[in-house]
């Protein structure tokens, strides 16, 4: 169940998705400590799925840039970024966004996800995508959410199976990682599919 909550104040930073094990909120300017010290700590193990890390990728600085674009994003209806928290402990072990909003006749978005390494296998960054697919689909009426992941990385992969999403290709030289353009498996999910999903489980 997603609770979606705003206050008049300040609508971006009381957004709170509810999923079963882990709720998400927008990036807080005060998270970030919290959020370098997961990020260093996971380093080593997200390194390999991600774009490279420029120098300062961890400072305060370019934490606050970071924070800045995404709000741009959210009022320009964009992209939409959440840090991932743990509901029983309340502790960050993630991230994950719908960005490159498409309107029009389009009406998709792509999913990106990155878990911390203390906080992977548990079931915690499916939990977030079937959350902010819910977002998606339920509040920002998109029609269609996209993902892609490198082969090799199955977890990821898992991840995206079990939200329902479907593999609907192989794309070469799709997107620079760690410094080598990769190809990769591209997967989608539909407002007809996430809807039969609902009804199955009625």
């Amino acid at each position: 169940m997603i609770r979606l909550t705003r206050s008049s104040s300040s609508a971006l930073a009381a957004t709170r998705l509810e999923g079963d094990a882990v709720f998400l909120r927008p990036p807080q300017s005060d998270e970030w400590t919290r959020w370098a010290e997961l990020r260093a700590e996971s380093r080593y193990f997200l390194v390999p799925w991600e774009p490279s890390w420029p120098p300062d990728a961890l400072t305060e600085g370019a934490y606050h840039r970071r924070t800045r674009r995404l709000t741009t994003e959210w009022k320009t209806d964009e992209g939409y970024s959440f840090h991932v928290f743990q509901k029983e402990r309340g502790c960050l072990v993630g991230g994950i966004g719908l960005t490159q909003v498409k309107r029009g006749v389009a009406q998709t978005a792509t999913l990106g996800y990155w878990v911390g390494e203390p906080f992977q296998k548990r079931g915690y960054m499916t939990d977030a995508v079937r959350t902010i697919v819910r977002f998606g689909f339920q509040q920002l009426k998109l029609h269609r959410i996209e993902a892609a992941c490198l082969p090799e990385n199955i977890a990821s992969r898992r991840v995206l199976e079990k939200a329902n999403f479907i593999r609907e290709g192989y794309a070469r030289l799709y997107l620079r990682i760690a410094g080598d353009w990769r190809d990769h498996l591209t997967f989608a999910l539909l407002q007809e599919d996430f809807e039969a999903s609902i009804q199955g489980r009625m």
